[in-house]
């Protein structure tokens, strides 16, 4: 027999690497033990359980100031400064705002002479009196004599009724002197026009050698610090509004925080239906980030709490328009039907096709199918311990 060497060696080189991957593919299909084996998938799963739930409604609020408003002068004058701008952030006590004083000052100055005049009036009556009431005293000792008159001692003792009567009205007139004298003085220190709260300069109704009345605006102070949310709540859901109830709000859809019911104002809106409500918020220590009349979205209970089953949101996959789970049963894998409800946090309602303690699979669902082999781990209780447990294959949803 001719062997043909061109054809031989190509030959003898493919039977040498068909060879080994054919043996290696034989020894995959089979055990140690000589037996065919299965693949075993890793995967996460989470319990079905049970947890108490209230279903609630968005509600449409807004920001308010529990301080804010004009802050107006107390006295009449021309402004000479202006200590603050719009934007301002000032404390309680702080000067914004000085009157002229000078006119204030003369006033005072004259108040304060009408007192010293008024006290030595009084002073003069008092010494008056001693004088009368000195005579009034040697009459009396001539009594036993013949020079003694009862009709001047009568006349003397008229005279000291009427300088204590004198002396009474001067005590009156120093007491209005005293307190013209303190209004004065109070109108002097109101010509500086202070913060009564602390908070921002959010408008300056005036400029410096502008008159203004008393009563007339200065600046518009706002307190950004003691800030309330201010929502119109139907009436139909204010029976589950009682002060001190905390409820959940939102804001720009993100950002998270509670609130607990401060007031249902007792005033109905007969073209809405709705009551106002003050919540107060429990806000972080970047408050200085919230505004007036920024919308929020407040979570109203719509109803009493009930316990319900829930399920994780990663377990539920859509096949075929229904919404189905992967249950993890004696190590195998199993198709479930079920109907949902609404969500609650990171779960949904289970309504049929669950018990509680069963577990789903929550990482690693989407590619098993019914029978299949899996070993799993058990997820924490918070949505993220199934994440960090087994690298992602991919996020549960619908195929």
């Amino acid at each position: 027999m001719t062997i043909n060497r061109r054809n031989f060696l190509p030959a003898l080189l493919i039977f040498a690497l068909v060879m080994p991957t054919a043996a290696m593919s034989q020894d995959a299909k089979k055990k140690p033990g000589g037996k065919k084996g299965k693949r075993v998938t890793r995967v996460v799963v989470d319990a079905v359980r049970q947890e108490p739930y209230r279903q609630t409604i968005p509600i449409l609020g807004r920001f308010v100031a529990r301080q804010s408003g004009v802050i107006a002068a107390r006295v009449s004058g021309a402004v000479e400064e202006f200590h603050v701008e719009v934007g301002d952030r000032v404390k309680a006590g702080d000067v914004l705002a000085v009157l002229a004083k000078s006119r204030l000052k003369s006033q005072h100055e004259l108040k304060r002479a009408e007192v010293s005049r008024y006290s030595a009036q009084m002073k003069t009556k008092r010494q008056e009196i001693a004088l009368l009431r000195q005579e009034l005293k040697r009459l009396d000792s001539l009594k036993r004599s013949p020079a003694f008159s009862q009709a001047r001692r009568d006349d003397k003792m008229q005279e000291i009724v009427v300088a204590e009567s004198e002396a009474a009205e001067a005590q009156a007139q120093i007491g209005m002197a005293r307190a013209n004298m303190r209004i004065s003085e109070i109108d002097l220190y109101n010509a500086e026009v202070k913060a009564p709260h602390s908070g921002v300069i959010s408008q300056r109704h005036s400029s410096v050698g502008a008159y203004v009345n008393v009563g007339a605006a200065v600046v518009t102070l706002l307190d950004d610090e003691t800030l309330e949310i201010e929502a119109d709540v139907p009436a139909g859901q204010i029976d589950g509004l009682q002060p001190h109830t905390v409820i959940s709000a939102k804001i720009n859809g993100k950002r998270e925080l509670s609130a607990q019911v401060r007031a249902v104002i007792p005033e109905e809106n007969p073209r809405t239906r709705t009551r106002a409500v003050r919540f107060t918020p429990a806000l972080p220590d970047t408050s200085s980030i919230f505004a007036t009349n920024q919308s929020v979205t407040l979570l109203l209970p719509a109803g009493a709490e009930r316990t319900v089953t829930t399920v994780h949101k990663d377990a539920v996959m859509t096949r075929k328009g229904r919404k189905v789970v992967v249950l993890a049963t004696d190590g195998k894998a199993q198709m479930r039907p079920v109907k949902l409800g609404p969500p609650t946090g990171s779960r949904f309602i289970v309504e049929d096709g669950l018990k509680i303690g069963d577990l789903v699979v929550v990482r690693g669902n989407e590619r098993l199918l019914p029978g299949a082999a899996i070993q799993y781990k058990k997820a924490g209780d918070k949505p993220a311990a199934a994440k960090d447990s087994e690298p992602a294959t991919g996020k549960a949803g619908a195929s």
